[in-house]
């Protein structure tokens, strides 16, 4: 079972791929949290003692209430306990400032967001295809 980790505020962003996640064919366990800040404390609370709780992956946009997704990255990737947890920005921005950003605060990736259900689709069918089948995951080793 892949722990599968979504911090999205957007309840159109999150119907949409809780749908294209339903297509995929791996076994997920998915959680999600509706901004940074309850991002961070599930993060803290996994430091403080619950390390088996940590994702697989995690998707992370931006644009998110209380603390924005740049700041989420930061926190995991500074925490010697998270940083090795893989990390997809996953954002309707697809400013070049957005991407160097995200890079330079250690994503592992950065997709922008798709418009429509079908894009959707396709975008977690790769990520399943990679992520899932053809990456080693440090959680699975």
């Amino acid at each position: 079972m892949f722990k599968l980790f979504l911090i999205e505020d957007n309840e159109g962003d999150i119907l949409l791929i809780s749908e294209a996640l339903e297509d995929l064919h791996v076994p997920l366990q998915v959680s999600f949290v509706k901004d940074g800040q309850e991002a961070v404390s599930f993060f803290n609370s996994c430091i403080n003692g619950g390390l088996d709780l940590l994702p697989d992956l995690v998707l992370l946009d931006i644009n998110l209430p209380r603390k924005n997704g740049q700041e989420v990255l930061q926190f995991i990737k500074s925490s010697t306990d998270l940083k090795q947890v893989p990390v997809i920005m996953l954002s309707t921005s697809s400013s070049h400032q957005d991407i160097l950003e995200s890079y330079q605060n250690q994503a592992n990736s950065f997709i922008s967001k798709p418009v429509g259900a079908e894009g959707y689709q396709d975008i977690f069918q790769k990520i399943e295809d990679f992520w899932f089948s053809l990456a080693q995951l440090p959680s699975k080793i």
